[in-house]
């Protein structure tokens, strides 16, 4: 431990690296458990990062499109988009969050612990 020279507040060193396995302990039967061997936690993870991700990207395309001068259906139409997006986003999230949440679910597991 190292002493603050302004303050004089002990300081602990910092880890030179992330530790490389990760473990919590299980609340129900009290047993040790690796947090990235959760497939349920890593499941909801690509699902909620990748639902907000092409949420995000299919509301900013819709944006970039006006409205028609005629055949728009109004009120309605704008809720069958956001259905219809909100349906895509689950579909794309299902197919191919887990490409691109690997490191983010990695960051997500050091911060945890």
């Amino acid at each position: 431990m190292t002493i603050h020279p302004a303050t004089g507040a002990g300081l602990l060193p910092l880890p030179s690296s992330p530790p490389t396995s990760l473990s919590r302990t299980d609340p129900t039967s009290g047993t040790q458990q690796a947090t990235g061997d959760d497939p349920q936690l890593r499941e909801t993870f690509d699902s909620f990062v990748g639902e907000t991700f092409f949420s995000q990207m299919l509301g900013a395309m819709r944006k970039t499109q006006g409205k028609p001068a005629y055949f728009h259906g109004g009120q309605a139409e704008e809720i069958f988009q956001g259905q219809l997006d909100q349906m895509l986003a689950e579909k794309l999230a299902a197919s191919s969050a887990s490409q691109f949440t690997g490191p983010m679910f990695e960051l997500f597991n050091v911060t945890r612990s």
